[in-house]
């Protein structure tokens, strides 16, 4: 696989990429369902099978690296001070790109499907001004508020564009969305490792809020190592349908807090290389059964690298596949 700018904006290698990437999943863990669109040419926007978020940034003037062996990397735009145009980044030529990948494949096929990441507010914030953003906490508070809700109506106005034709937002994100009846709104909010939940109450608590009554299933994706931090003040989300938790989260104080929430467990895609499948194993059902409620758990295992052997990843699913018919989830 090469994942250069084409492999994103040009549609036949689009078409042609995820096809690829749907027979091998086939040849590898076909038994357990991945590849069941690998006879199929989809029209797919975007890169549903890799995580990576960098359009919405290059949107708002972030220089983004597209190499052929890693996702994008977005070069931090390093402004001095956090100010979006929203109609300056629709007017970009990488937006103009996006619309013209959909208006050909929707020539070709008749229709588009998919989505494609559209990261976070802060995770953007922290891509155009750096860490400046944590000293105007304190020092413009309302400025930052502002451009906050500046940058959630980008992302609004970015994905109501594509989703109502499309079906879905967030299977880009994370690939487990796909396995509700109805597609979640799945807001990353990656770097919010790096703030209080003082600050997250002020400035971002009322984006979730919001989305969180205008979009059902609304989900949160959380993958750094301090979930259970922020359980108390999830809880205040009353529609918290979908949690990405974490590697190194505790399920069970987070599961205390949010009862009817799915909790999709992530694994740590790093010391993988080092377990067993033994300790894969015992690693899976520890963390299920903290979760307390089979029905309303996911496992995943996001950007592992190609020195973890097939075998773990082939355990991972067996384990899932397990816990799934001892609680007698039927299997899809």
């Amino acid at each position: 696989m090469v994942f250069d700018r084409d492999f994103f904006f040009h549609p036949l290698k689009r078409v042609e990429a995820e096809r690829k990437m749907e027979h091998e999943l086939y040849e590898r863990f076909g038994q357990y369902g991945p590849g069941s669109d690998r006879g199929k040419d989809l029209p797919l926007i975007g890169a549903v099978h890799n995580a990576s978020g960098y359009i919405l940034s290059e949107m708002l003037g972030c220089r983004v690296i597209y190499q052929e062996d890693s996702a994008p990397q977005v070069v931090p735009l390093g402004a001095e001070k956090l100010s979006v145009d929203p109609e300056r980044a629709f007017r970009s030529s990488v937006f103009k790109q996006f619309l013209n990948l959909q208006d050909q494949l929707k020539t070709r096929y008749g229709y588009i499907s998919g989505d494609i990441n559209w990261s976070g507010v802060l995770n953007i914030a922290l891509d155009l001004v750096g860490e400046k953003v944590f000293t105007d906490f304190f020092t413009e508070p309302e400025e930052i508020q502002k451009q906050f809700r500046g940058i959630a109506g980008i992302i609004e106005r970015f994905v109501n564009g594509f989703a109502g034709e499309t079906g879905t937002s967030s299977v880009s994100v994370n690939r487990n969305v796909r396995h509700l009846k109805r597609p979640v709104f799945l807001h990353s909010e990656c770097s919010h490792t790096m703030i209080s939940t003082e600050q997250y109450k002020e400035f971002l608590l009322p984006i979730d809020l919001e989305w969180s009554r205008k979009y059902r299933p609304f989900g949160i994706h959380y993958c750094g190592n301090d979930p259970h931090r922020y359980a108390g003040t999830f809880s205040k989300i009353k529609n918290l349908d979908f949690l990405d938790v974490g590697w190194g989260g505790d399920v069970a104080e987070l599961r205390k807090h949010l009862p009817g929430t799915f909790l999709n467990i992530r694994l740590d895609p790093v010391t993988i290389n080092d377990y067993t499948g033994e300790q894969i194993e015992k690693t899976i059902r520890r963390l299920v059964k903290a979760s307390g409620n089979p029905y309303l758990t996911g496992i995943c295992c996001i950007n592992m690298d190609d020195q973890v052997e097939d075998s773990k990843i082939d355990r991972i699913f067996r384990t899932v596949h397990s816990l799934r018919k001892e609680a007698n989830i039927e299997q899809k």
